[in-house]
């Protein structure tokens, strides 16, 4: 796994050859119990890192689609797993969230409609790192983009929920969970986003 743009936070990806981007997902290592955004599939040498870092307490899906290497994950580390209130039905989760819950401590959930599943789930750590599923992505290093328009459910709902993302004003990393994450500026690479459909 790499070290991102903390001490406290790590990622590791896979290339889709398909959309000619990497696929991501995120660890947050916490003393309370380290929690886990989307996982990938892990390498022999990922799993031994993050075993060594304290194993996962916490799975959070942002949406079915996912869903990825969940299963495994929670099989080897007993941990519990979280996913969309607007997705029960197509998940197997220990727990349900929803908009404003906090999944454990300076991890806030915020929901976007409009995307290609409902309820997808976007977090804020801390106010200052935003972690995305689909909708909000990035296909060129240093410029944010939404999910095409062909696989949304509504735009208009989609470009509201950006906007909500955009009136983040301490957001300064953006870790896509699909494409290349934004480090800086995040709250800039938002509103630049948001102002393409103005």
């Amino acid at each position: 796994m790499k070290r991102l743009h903390r001490q406290d936070i790590y990622g590791w990806s896979v290339f889709d050859e398909g959309r000619n981007i990497d696929f991501h997902s995120v660890l947050w290592v916490r003393p309370e119990g380290n929690v886990v955004i989307d996982p990938l599939p892990l390498t022999e040498h990922d799993q031994a890192h993050l075993i060594s870092l304290g194993s996962v307490s916490t799975i959070v899906i942002t949406n079915s689609d996912h869903e990825r290497a969940t299963k495994s994950l929670a099989e080897i580390t007993g941990a519990r797993i979280f996913g969309p209130a607007g997705e029960r039905g197509q998940l197997d989760c220990n727990a349900w969230l929803e908009d404003g819950d906090e999944v454990v401590p300076g991890l806030t959930v915020m929901t976007l409609e409009g995307s290609k599943t409902p309820g997808e789930l976007v977090l804020l750590l801390e106010e200052t790192t935003l972690i995305t599923g689909d909708l909000i992505r990035a296909h060129e290093a240093g410029k944010l983009c939404l999910l095409p328009d062909q696989k949304l459910l509504d735009k208009e709902e989609a470009v509201a929920s950006l906007r909500r993302l955009a009136d983040l004003p301490l957001v300064e990393t953006v870790l896509t969970g699909d494409g290349w994450p934004v480090f800086r500026s995040g709250a800039q690479a938002l509103a630049d986003l948001a102002a393409e459909f103005d």
